[in-house]
This record gives structure tokens, sequence and C-alpha cells, in this order.
């Protein structure tokens, strides 16, 4: 028996964004983190890069702490290669996206790099 809720996994790398702000709005932190692969980078401005899923964990906790909520934006296609998939989002405030998500064994993707601003 686990204590671990039941997530949706992202079965394409498109859901990645769609998953990350629906667990945010329940505060699901563990949830957000378990979208990153176990070694994966966030760089979330000023030069700040947070390397692996414990410290992107720490990362979003911060974040939600602060009452800031992620909203959708207009996400482009996924420009797909073999298992890497390319994605990109228009938030509402402008800013712009780019993440790199891997297919897994499983054939569920996860995030490997996740830039917050490409500006």
């Amino acid at each position: 028996m686990t204590d671990e809720p039941s997530r949706e996994p992202a079965r394409d790398p498109q859901d990645l964004e769609r998953l990350l702000i629906s667990r945010q709005w329940v505060g699901d932190i563990n949830g957000m983190a378990a979208l990153f692969e176990p070694n994966a980078v966030v760089d979330s401005g000023e030069a700040r890069l947070t390397l692996g899923r414990e410290a992107i964990r720490a990362l979003f906790a911060d974040i939600t702490a602060t009452g800031r909520k992620f909203a959708a934006g207009n996400q482009a296609p996924a420009v797909v290669s073999g298992d890497l998939a390319l994605t990109s989002t228009r938030l509402p405030d402008g800013t712009v996206t780019a993440e790199v998500a891997r297919r897994q064994d499983d054939g569920t993707w996860l995030w490997v790099i996740d830039r917050f601003s490409v500006a």
C-alpha cells in the first residue's frame, strides 16, 4: 500500500503543461515534481538553475507558497524527434517558455529541461 496519490501521466508531451498547472492549483507539489526526470534542470530566470527533482520540488513549493498561480497559455504544437520533444507556450503575460521532454520506457513523457522564459 502507498500513500502516493494516483496521478494522470503525460501520454503526450503537450500534456505536461496542463498537468503542471492543475497540480499546482490543488497544491500537489510532489505531483508537480513528478513531471520531471530525476536529473532534470529548470531555468527559472535571473541565472538561477535548479538541478534535480528534489530541488525542483523545493522550487515549486517556494513559488506556490507565495500564492503565485501558473496560468495556461497558448501552447505551440510540440516538435517531436524520436523520444525527444520541444514544447513551448506563450503565457498570458507574453512570456514564452521552452521545455524539452523525453519519452519514458512506459511511453509516458517527463520534462528534462524547463526554461521559464526564453526572452
